[in-house]
């Protein structure tokens, strides 16, 4: 059989790990810095817990679990629901006796379940971090797979529009550490639901957010289109017109909405909200460059209430690499009404792309073993692995080649791992109490006391 990887999958190497790795730890580290704790949730959840939060493009985007019964049952049996499980495949997912799990889509939903088990033993406003993988049934490309990884903050408990403003702190704060520089795109969901009150097409909110969602994607013409497929009039679409010519004064934007919401509730509320934060922000030393108000910004999930959220990379072709806001209803599906929340997530998948294209990564974020002993066998391959055992004992990376092969095969094995320094323990050496080790990277060879290589 030719080994192949599932489509949308992928290994990684171990620069890749550690580079991984060094993502991770600098936003891990800042959600602590800003008060959060982890959790970790299953990789999978009730099927009935994902569906109907994430509007219907996301719950086609599900990975269900066929049930494990299919497996156990009789092969005449098993045919007959295979049969049954395949024409469900064909029309809208409907038998739950077919699936009833499906691994998460995102961390959000699966961390709304959580607080609303465990309400009665958190402490409100509880603040938590999650970074784990999730899957989609999308079609790869460039950015885009069926597994990744997110990592999520979120504050649960709290309608303060002040977490808005710390959210966004956290985010440029990770992204200066990470050496790129990005733009957030802001807009409030309340805005999006008085343009439709505006246009006259409030029973059509989720198609116009939907299509406008895909701006970046299809542009002005293909939005357009998508609105109309969906039914929405071409005198309502004149109306909103003005979405696609704003100006770069967020403030000027929205003091147009406010005349054009005039006696529209909802919308003048999105607009103070945005506004709030918008000043707030730029009070503490945002540069209005980094922080954008994007009045096209729907981001499609349904279950966001307020602020929304979308972080774009400014040097590299990229979607966006971070995105949230904030779902004051969630749990409410759950049976646990009046927890309000707001969230924001880092693409770590996506963030590594664009530090490899920018090349922002330091030499660190590699984990290379610093020395390897060159093995002649005998007694100096006991003394080999005594000396290796101390450096160890101080946190060094040290191995010892294997076999006693060739030098020239040693050498070359270091050269392809990386590794810096390659250290010969000879008979001389043990005699007079010295080590002699090759900086690989630099050429030099040099010999010193036992006591001045451990240090």
């Amino acid at each position: 059989m030719k080994p192949s990887l599932a489509k949308g999958t992928r290994d990684f190497t171990a620069q890749e790990v550690s580079r991984r790795k060094y993502i991770i730890n600098i936003l891990q580290n800042n959600f602590e810095l800003f008060g959060f704790q982890p959790l970790e949730t299953p990789s999978f959840e009730n099927l009935s817990t994902l569906t109907g939060k994430y509007g219907e493009e996301g719950d086609r985007l599900i990975f269900k679990i066929l049930n494990s019964s299919i497996n156990e049952a009789k092969e005449d049996k098993k045919t007959q629901m295979l049969n049954d499980f395949q024409r469900a495949l064909e029309k809208p997912f409907s038998s739950e006796s077919l699936t009833d799990k499906a691994l998460r889509y995102d961390l959000t939903v699966p961390f709304a379940r959580f607080v609303a088990m465990n309400h009665g033993q958190l402490t409100f406003p509880y603040k938590r971090y999650q970074i784990q993988p999730v899957w989609r049934a999308d079609r790869p490309q460039k950015g885009r797979f069926r597994e990744f990884y997110q990592c999520d903050a979120d504050v649960v408990g709290s309608e303060s529009l002040l977490q808005e403003v710390d959210l966004i702190q956290l985010y440029l704060k990770s992204f200066a550490d990470l050496k790129v520089s990005v733009t957030i795109h802001v807009n409030n969901r309340k805005i999006l639901s008085g343009l439709t009150e505006y246009a006259g097409i409030t029973d059509k909110l989720i198609d116009f957010t939907v299509a406008l969602d895909k701006l970046d994607k299809i542009g002005k013409d293909g939005v357009i289109k998508e609105l109309l497929e969906r039914e929405i009039s071409q005198e309502s679409i004149d109306k909103l017109d003005f979405l696609f010519s704003q100006s770069n004064d967020a403030l000027e934007n929205l003091l147009q909405l406010k005349e054009k919401f005039f006696g529209n509730e909802i919308g003048l509320k999105g607009v103070e909200e945005l506004e709030f934060v918008l000043t707030q922000s730029l009070s503490l030393g945002v540069d209005s460059q980094n922080l954008v108000f994007d009045i096209t910004l729907a981001r499609g999930l349904d279950y966001y209430t307020g602020a929304i959220f979308e972080v774009k990379a400014d040097e590299a072709q990229m979607g966006s690499i971070g995105g949230g806001g904030r779902y004051d209803n969630l749990t409410a599906v759950f049976g646990v009404k009046n927890i309000p929340g707001i969230g924001i997530s880092f693409g770590l998948d996506r963030i590594y792309l664009v530090m490899e294209e920018l090349g922002v990564f330091p030499a660190e974020a590699t984990s290379k073993v610093e020395y390897l002993f060159a093995n002649f066998g005998g007694e100096e391959t006991l003394e080999a692995l005594k000396l290796i055992m101390q450096l160890r004992a101080k946190g060094i990376s040290a191995e010892l080649y294997p076999e006693s092969a060739k030098i020239n095969k040693q050498f070359t094995y270091a050269e392809k791992k990386g590794i810096k320094n390659l250290v010969f323990l000879g008979e001389e050496e043990i005699k007079n109490r010295t080590v002699t080790f090759k900086d690989l990277e630099a050429g030099e060879q040099k010999t010193v006391s036992l006591e001045e290589f451990l240090g």
